[in-house]
């Protein structure tokens, strides 16, 4: 009689039911890691962009303005957009390349349904060419806001003196500022 190799029924079901235990349990994991990945690369972009702008307005010895731009390339409060960085030789937030003023840096769009804010009401973010925030009361956070998710929200504190610093999780409780206050969007 000859013996043939291979799995019974029983034990393909078997082999099927650990697997999809499996998937049950680590799905909603992974779905928790994607998004931890993605806030961890918008707020790691934008703190670039911010570093840009600093150390464009201090090598350039000239404003520089960091804002998400409209059509007619003025800032507006409009921060899920793409988000520019130019000179801003007039301070005027408004970027004119007929005055030889020039976009230095820019960054995508962040995903649909996200939050990301600057303040609650701010439109753009200018450096002096001293490497300090220019004019009164520019000093505030950055907030990002993953749709759905606000547990993982986190910030980028920009400090008068022109310094960013990005959020850091407190006790496993969410990120905060560095004065304990929660990172939220409004």
């Amino acid at each position: 009689m000859a013996k043939y190799a291979g799995f019974t029924i029983i034990e393909v079901l078997v082999a099927l039911a650990i697997l999809l235990s499996l998937l049950a349990i680590g799905i909603p994991s992974l779905n928790s890691f994607l998004v931890n990945i993605r806030v961890d690369n918008e707020i790691y972009s934008l703190h670039r962009l911010i570093l840009t702008a600093r150390n464009s307005a201090l090598t350039k010895n000239t404003r520089v303005t960091l804002c998400p731009l409209n059509s007619q390339g003025e800032c507006k409060n409009l921060w899920h957009n793409e988000l520019s960085v130019f000179t801003d030789s007039n301070n005027n937030k408004k970027y004119e390349p007929a005055l030889n003023e020039q976009l230095v840096a820019q960054k995508a769009a962040i995903k649909v349904g996200d939050k990301l804010q600057y303040g609650k009401t701010r439109i753009g973010l200018t450096y002096a060419a001293t490497g300090h925030l220019s004019g009164w009361g520019q000093n505030a956070t950055f907030s990002y806001c993953p749709a759905d998710h606000s547990s993982k929200s986190r910030g980028i504190i920009v400090h008068t003196s022109g310094r960013a610093y990005v959020s850091e999780n407190h006790k496993n409780k969410g990120d905060r500022k560095r004065t304990g206050a929660k990172i939220k969007c409004y």
